[in-house]
């Protein structure tokens, strides 16, 4: 007698438990702190036309079920593990399950049964490719009087069905492709069965599907760019010189995804890429290249010098998705390889000439500079003279701002000028900034910004200390004044892509003044002084209880806080120092030890020497935005509090992520607490002073 099995996935939010007696800030009593959760119903139904049916519940965290059968039964009470037996009459039926934990907190589930001993009828089935697995098909199958199906997939070698709710999708993935003869047998509780069939041609993805990992914003001066559409490429560069690999059967394509485009080099053998002029890469650190392909093993990479040759790094490749790697620039100069007068790249694929390969983001790299001392953001001073023209740098005697102006003009000098670690520059506006009638309104007056002077620019700006100039680049970014540029001032000239100031830093660059000679003898000076946000400093937990807590709501310690006991044996932890910098840097400081973990590699937790990424060893930034409490940090293996916890989950059950964002509340200005949702429910809060 053939069973048939049908499986209900459930999904159902699960009730956090209210107590815990664990004294550790591991997150593993949540999980036995909850109701049961994930709960399946499986039925086999016997295909005799008797209405027997098979009812076996599972859940995780569950130590017995409740049955209820739908019909006018009584329940059934089983142990976990444990199925009920039940004969229905031919009808509809609605089957609860309790799953009960072991503190007593259930969680009720149920499905609709339909048991009928008429063939299933009106057999529909969609056969597909999936769009991102290559040779994977995915199948859906509805019929009336079905309750599930199997599916042959017609491959050799395996003879043995995939099985599925009717209604939902079943998947396989071949070996190869090709054309395959697929078969799908729809079953109820009847003994006659209902059969499709049809030849289907499984295809495999030979292309990327989505583009290259985006990559950050750099200055110039810290790479040089073969191929990558974030900068600035080396001009000139052929990506195609023909060296004889066309003999080899080898070919090459632009591939353009969506308007992105990435080199595509056809069964590989080998393939040379000529730059347009000779790069000296000796000052930087790294090379990055993105990879994909669907049926090369390796690539060998070979930077080429004019002196001394070409030495090679071989990358293995996994297939069907982008390979993204960070040479080491030593990996060739350990061969003998000079990086001064590089001028060409060779690639070589395993196996030879028979796959190919797509490859973007192709550049040379270093870590950036430290802050230059203009980092950070600004604001003019909120003072009479911040703001003012004359014939000369710093002359206010065509017109200067006075007090009156500065209370008039509250809008206007909120407004924030940003320059980011990483280049970039924005103007915040806060909403409202001060506008004059070139910009459409009938007086001057406080206003909604006006493109292209509102914020939105992508802008970036480039400071030559040596020089003393400032250039901030990006049609409608601006300092000071929008109107006022190099050219004049609008609406009479054109609005430009690029505004060079003269600037000078003092007061521990802390106070900036920039001019500008908007038109022949015509200069505008602006006093800025930097913002100071409230985070910036050195901060660390409080070494008191109750300072690290995990909960099912922000500043909730229900399921575990830390005590004074615990404190104590982490003293290595509580010296942590998180420091936030006014150019916008973030630093965790974490000297000789920290607290370790055992996902971390030790064999228990324990004072340790810290772990990388999260050893304080990244360049990693942050944001704060004050009204919202908001608060991010940018970099791998940066963190608040402990190290395993982010926005997705904890380590090591999710990837590092690049970032984190933790809300804020101010006690007062040297004390905050910090919360963090891990994951649905999970709430781990930490309280910080300033030190």
């Amino acid at each position: 007698m053939k069973q048939l099995k049908y499986i209900f996935q459930l999904f159902l939010i699960a009730t956090l438990a209210l107590t815990c007696a664990e004294d550790d800030d591991n997150a593993d009593f949540v999980q036995t702190a909850k109701a049961p959760s994930n709960v399946e119903i499986t039925f086999d139904v016997t295909q005799d036309n008797s209405g027997m049916v098979t009812i076996i519940p599972t859940a995780e965290g569950a130590v017995s079920f409740d049955v209820v059968f739908g019909d006018a039964s009584e329940n059934e009470e089983l142990p976990n593990g444990e199925f009920a037996e039940h004969i229905y009459e031919e009808g509809t039926y609605n089957v609860s399950v309790i799953a009960k934990g072991i503190t007593g907190l259930t969680t009720e589930a149920s499905q609709q049964l339909v048991v009928s001993f008429t063939a299933p009828q009106n057999l529909e089935v969609t056969i597909e490719n999936d769009q991102a697995v290559s040779k994977q098909v995915n199948v859906t199958a509805t019929a009336e009087y079905a309750i599930t199906y199997d599916v042959y997939f017609g491959e050799a070698g395996n003879d043995d069905p995939v099985s599925g709710d009717i209604g939902e999708t079943v998947s396989y993935t071949y070996q190869e492709p090709g054309i395959y003869t697929i078969t799908v047998v729809a079953m109820g509780a009847a003994i006659e069965t209902t059969t499709y069939t049809e030849e289907f041609e499984v295809t495999e993805i030979l292309q990327p599907i989505n583009p290259a990992p985006t990559q950050p914003a750099r200055y110039e001066s810290d790479y040089i760019s073969i191929f990558a559409g974030a900068y600035n490429d080396v001009p000139g560069t052929d990506y195609n010189p023909d060296w004889g690999q066309s003999g080899q059967g080898s070919s090459y394509a632009m591939f353009n995804l969506n308007g992105d485009e990435m080199l595509q080099y056809i069964n590989l053998s080998y393939q040379g890429v000529q730059f347009g002029e000779t790069v000296d890469a000796s000052a930087m650190e790294y090379l990055h290249l993105d990879v994909w392909t669907a049926d090369v093993d390796q690539i060998q990479v070979f930077p080429i010098s004019l002196a001394t040759g070409e030495q090679q790094v071989t990358q293995d490749l996994t297939a069907g998705e982008w390979n993204s790697f960070d040479i080491p620039l030593s990996a060739f100069t350990d061969q003998g390889l000079s990086m001064a007068d590089l001028h060409q790249f060779k690639f070589v694929g395993e196996p030879w000439a028979a796959g190919t390969v797509f490859i973007d983001n192709l550049y040379f790299w270093k870590a950036p500079a430290a802050a230059s001392g203009l980092e950070g953001v600004w604001q003019l001073a909120p003072e009479a003279g911040a703001l003012m023209v004359g014939p000369s740098p710093g002359s206010g005697e065509w017109w200067t701002s006075d007090a009156q102006v500065v209370a008039d003009r509250a809008c206007y000098f909120d407004d924030y000028y940003v320059f980011n670690m990483d280049g970039s520059f924005q103007n915040e506006l806060q909403g409202e900034t001060w506008l004059e009638t070139w910009q459409g309104v009938a007086a001057e007056q406080c206003g909604v910004p006006v493109a292209p002077h509102d914020g939105s620019a992508n802008a970036t700006f480039i400071y030559d200390e040596g020089a003393g100039t400032l250039t901030v680049n990006g049609t409608g970014a601006y300092i000071g004044l929008p109107k006022a540029n190099n050219e004049g001032e609008l609406p009479n000239v054109a609005v430009p892509s690029s505004i060079t100031y003269n600037v000078t830093l003092m007061d521990n660059n802390n106070t900036m003044i920039v001019s500008v000679e908007a038109g022949a003898g015509v200069f505008w000076t602006y006093k800025l002084v930097r913002y100071i946000s409230p985070i910036v400093g050195t901060w660390q937990l409080a070494p008191e209880a109750g300072s690290l807590m995990v909960g099912p709501s922000p500043g909730s310690g229900e399921w575990w806080s830390i005590d004074e006991q615990s404190v104590s044996d982490r003293a290595c932890y509580y010296d942590d120092s998180y420091v936030f910098m006014s150019d916008g840097s973030f630093s965790n400081v974490l000297g000789d030890e920290t607290w370790l973990e055992a996902w971390q590699g030790v064999e228990s937790d324990q004072c340790g020497a810290p772990v990388a990424p999260h050893d304080g060893s990244g360049s990693a930034s942050f944001s704060f935005d004050e009204a919202s409490g908001s608060l991010t940090l940018s970099g791998s293996g940066a963190y608040l509090g402990l190290p395993k916890v982010n926005n997705e989950g904890e380590l090591p059950g999710v990837p590092v992520p690049n970032s984190i964002t933790y809300e804020t509340t101010w006690i007062d200005n040297n004390t905050i607490t910090v919360s963090i949702e891990s994951g649905s429910g999970v709430f781990w809060t930490y309280k910080l002073i300033k030190i």
